[in-house]
């Protein structure tokens, strides 16, 4: 792998170079690539409705879902490169359970995300050229064009539009939050960490610390940083200001949703519905106070939020579904290296995946979404983020993992918090399913 630091000495071929790189922000990336795929337009509402119904209160639950998630995207990139291996190939190797775990979650995850996917980033390009199509053909356009987009390029040129697309989110975001004038004493004042003095405080605030940036994204960030071409311990300075990057710049997100929603619904007491049709609400709102300028501005933001989270899920889950394909078939050791090379984006499994995100979920867009296997979605992703951070705490305790780069006490703390949090919203979303109609 080439030296981008400047320093000429010659490696041997074959070899890795683990020498320290020089942590600089022109290596930057990947943590933009996660902070844009992992902040979707359902943690925008989640936030907005946060804002609206406790004002700044909550903003202290915003910011610690940030740190929780660095702890998470961290330790998935210090286990790609201290050890070389992939993540799926540390899980496979404690058992074949995760691999029949995440079999199932891809295919049945991968389903519904895909028609979720595309009616996000069909719906604000319906609201910006109203008339032109049906939204189901708007949907069915953003799937295709993410898969052919992804399908045709390397990881190089999918990064450099994610920054683009991520530049349009920052400035829409910032913008509205400048906009709505927000009260920054109390916003200062909502760094305490402090309950709302309502029914299911706990569970809502736990909600919004777990909602913000990232499910399967976290774990597809160390199959982004092999991509980047990191594939030794020598990058792992690097990778640790990119991951800090990545979740700086989801914190501004979430905290420049929260000021409107507390200065702009919470102060007029108004109310929006969950979901991605909440963000449609909220570019009516704007158009009512700001004008037809700022809506449509608006309505170019949200476009940019849901695009990224499309392409970058196409992109980021592909590649780990081709990892799970090659050590399902007995490949042996899956090793960063394969990655970087950008053998992974070429192969069958890799397409194939992208072809089942994009085209099975064609018939939920038209016919609805079936019952019973919205209820196993639902609980595969609320079972997927203590999984992660289980088996995180796991590889990176045992000799699995080179002594220098395992956990000190600030990670395993920081993970264990995660598995419990994720675990708590766990067992909250399989107890409120209607399992009764379900069998």
């Amino acid at each position: 792998m080439a030296d981008t630091t400047g320093n000429t000495a010659a490696t041997p071929v074959g070899a890795a170079d683990s020498r320290p790189r020089e942590s600089s922000w022109r290596h930057i990336g990947p943590g933009i690539v996660v902070a844009a795929t992992g902040v979707g337009a359902g943690d925008l509402v989640a936030t907005l409705i946060a804002g609206s119904n406790f004002g700044y209160t909550l903003l202290w639950a915003a910011v610690l879902g940030c740190l929780v998630k660095i702890s998470l995207a961290e330790a998935a990139g210090r286990w790609h490169l201290s050890t070389g291996r992939t993540l799926f190939d540390g899980w496979a190797g404690l058992g074949r359970w995760t691999i029949w775990f995440f079999g199932v979650y891809a295919v049945v995850w991968g389903f519904v995300y895909g028609a979720a996917a595309m009616s996000s980033s069909a719906l604000p390009l319906q609201a910006l050229f109203p008339g032109v199509m049906d939204l189901e053909w708007w949907a069915v356009a953003c799937g295709v064009v993410g898969l052919v987009f992804v399908w045709f390029n390397k990881y190089a040129v999918f990064e450099k539009v994610m920054t683009v697309l991520v530049g349009v989110m920052f400035v829409v975001t910032v913008y509205l939050a400048v906009r709505v004038t927000p009260n920054l004493g109390e916003a200062f004042a909502g760094l305490l960490p402090v309950l709302p003095d309502e029914k299911d405080s706990v569970l809502n605030t736990l909600g919004l610390v777990g909602g913000v940036g990232g499910t399967i994204t976290l774990a597809a960030y160390g199959y982004w940083v092999n991509a980047k071409g990191w594939t030794d311990s020598g990058w792992m300075k690097v990778m640790r200001l990119d991951n800090r990057v990545a979740y700086l710049t989801t914190g501004v997100f979430v905290v420049a949703m929260l000021f409107v929603g507390a200065e702009l619904l919470h102060s007029a007491n108004v109310a929006i519905a969950s979901g991605d049709k909440g963000l449609l609400q909220l570019g009516d709102i704007l158009e009512d106070e700001y004008g037809t300028a700022t809506a449509k501005f608006f309505l170019i933001g949200f476009f940019a939020t849901s695009y990224t989270s499309l392409i970058g899920v196409w992109h980021g889950v592909s590649l780990m579904f081709a990892d799970f394909v090659a050590r399902f078939r007995g490949q042996g050791q899956q090793k960063g290296e394969e990655v970087a090379a950008g053998t992974r984006e070429r192969s069958w499994p890799f397409r194939a995946y992208l072809l089942w995100l994009t085209f099975p979920p064609i018939v939920l867009l038209f016919q609805g979404e079936p019952f019973r296997l919205i209820i196993l979605y639902g609980v595969l992703g609320a079972a997927f983020l203590p999984f992660l951070a289980g088996t995180l705490l796991w590889l990176l305790n045992s000799s699995r993992t080179p002594r220098e780069w395992r956990n000190g006490p600030l990670s395993n703390a920081m993970l264990a918090l995660a598995g419990l949090l994720f675990l708590v919203l766990c067992v909250k979303q399989v107890w409120d399913q209607p399992w009764s109609r379900f069998f």
